[in-house]
Order: structure tokens, then sequence, then C-alpha cells
């Protein structure tokens, strides 16, 4: 094997091993049926092309599917069966809500959570007290296992209502008292601002949509805004700083792009992974692709 070759990273599929309120029951053409704590869903999934698994039957005790619209992640869900609008749900020791809105996201993404236990892990190692800015936060549940670990947490996100989510789950899972601060403002303005405070986080956790509109209308690209938000978060990384994670649900893109795109953050010191966010459908072992994610660890 050349040099060069050597240097090829390794892609990783992580699939989330903690849950008891969510499963993955079948999907395929263009569909997925999932559990989420007591009610069943059916939401739009275009990567899954294949033939389902469970009969008919299965699907249509199904208490709501999403309807698509002409629009980015825009619908409407039609109930076929008596559910809250909005319910609670538990991760290991964090709870929270999770709720219909208008569109296929509920409030919670079952494959993070992986990446929740890998916060974790990496805020408890530390060993001392350690700071930790979560973009794009939504509805928290990063922050909050960064918090639950022992962080101190800066959250930020654009969306005054996800805010409020995050806030009201953090109440839910007992956790009120720990240091959280929430910022409503856009994350490449914040984290631009901190650097030039001076300010600095030991761990730094990105979530970024793949388009998105923020504070003042305010375009978010994926493609075209990353890289000047990774020179932001460089600058905020403090010299002893315990991890990076990011998220890319752009999902064309390559497992590849972030993690290329950590390494113009961190250069060739620590250990970068990269590989992408799965769920197992068990009835035929269909495995679900629903994210891109790298991680840095020094």
């Amino acid at each position: 094997m050349n040099k060069k070759t050597s240097q090829i990273p390794e892609i990783q599929l992580l699939a989330p091993e903690g849950w008891r309120e969510y499963q993955l029951l079948d999907s395929g053409e263009g569909k997925t049926l999932e559990r989420f704590g007591p009610y069943t869903l059916i939401r739009p999934e275009p990567q899954a092309i294949w033939k389902r698994s469970l009969p008919p039957s299965a699907w249509q005790k199904a208490h709501a599917r999403m309807q698509e619209e002409q629009k980015e992640y825009g619908g409407s869900w039609q109930l076929l069966q008596p559910i809250n609008k909005s319910w609670e749900m538990h991760y290991r020791s964090l709870s929270f809500q999770v709720q219909l809105g208008s569109s296929r996201h509920v409030g919670v993404f079952p494959e993070q959570a992986s990446q929740w236990d890998w916060i974790a892990e990496q805020v408890k190692a530390a060993g001392r007290p350690i700071r930790v800015l979560n973009l794009f936060g939504y509805s928290g549940l990063a922050t909050l296992a960064a918090a639950n670990a022992g962080a101190e947490v800066t959250h930020v996100d654009s969306s005054k209502h996800a805010l409020n989510w995050a806030s009201y789950n953090l109440k839910l899972s007992g956790l009120a008292q720990k240091p959280v601060r929430w910022i409503a403002e856009d994350a490449l303005r914040f984290t631009q601002r901190e650097a030039r405070r001076g300010n600095s986080y030991h761990g730094i956790i990105l979530d970024p949509p793949k388009f998105g509109r923020g504070s003042g209308g305010k375009v978010w690209d994926f493609f075209k805004n990353l890289p000047e938000l990774l020179a932001a978060c460089r600058a905020v990384l403090a010299p002893d700083a315990c991890f990076i994670v990011l998220t890319a649900y752009a999902i064309q893109a390559s497992a590849l792009i972030p993690y290329q795109a950590l390494q113009e953050v961190v250069g060739s010191q620590g250990n970068l992974t990269c590989g992408e966010l799965v769920t197992i459908e068990e009835s035929a072992n269909h495995v679900l692709s629903h994210a891109l994610f790298a991680r840095w660890t020094p």
C-alpha cells in the first residue's frame, strides 16, 4: 500500500444502541414506519428505495402520516388514529418533548443518540470543568447530554422557538440547575464575536442544516457557508480542547466532506474519524443512512 492510500480514512457506520422508546419498524418505497414512544409514524424517506418488509396491515396501524408539500422539509401531518400533538420521550436519563409540527421532524433525531453518548464520554473523560459550544442546537438533546455529563454549555440557535423547546427539555430532564447559556443568534455571527472577545471552548458541537434561514432572513447554505464557520470555530477552539463533532445532513455529499472540513480546523494533530449515522430495521436488516459525521479528539 502506498503512502497516499494509507491515509484514506475508514468510513464508520454508527447505529444507536441505547433506545427503548424508538424503533425503525419498517422502511421502503420512499417511506419509513417508526415508533416514537407510544405512537407509530409514517415519514417520507427518499433513500428507502427497497421493498417494504412488513405487510400493509402493519402500516395501516400508524397513528399519523406526514404529507409532503413542494417546499424544503414542508408538509402537514395526517392523523390516522387518536394521537397527542406532543408527548414525552426518554433516552437513558434524558427526557424531552416530541411533537408534530409543520415538517417531518418531530424534535428528536434518533440516529443522533450515538453522538450524545460520545459527547458525554468526552466530557466525563476530560476529568475537569470544560466549556462546550453547541451550534444549531435545535431542541437541545446534545446540550442535555453534555450538561448532564458535567459541561458548561453555550447553546446557539437562531430560532427562539427552538431555544424555548430546548430549555423546556432541560427542565424536563431535571437539569434546570446546570450551567447552560441560551443564545438566539446566527451561529457564524456569534462564533466570530466570541473570537473577537477572546472566548474559547474545549468542545464544539456542530449540526448545521443543509439549508436554512436564520434571524433577519440570513440564509445558511451548507456548502457555501461551512468553511467560514469552521474558520470561526478554529479561532475559539481552546489550546487544551477535548473534542469537536460535526454532523452533516447534506446527505448527497460524501462522509469525506466533514472529515476534510474538520481537518482544516485541527490539522494533523489528534484522532480524526468519520462515517455515517444510521438506524437498523431489524425486520429485514436494512441499514438506513441519515447523516454524515466527523469527530476529533486530541
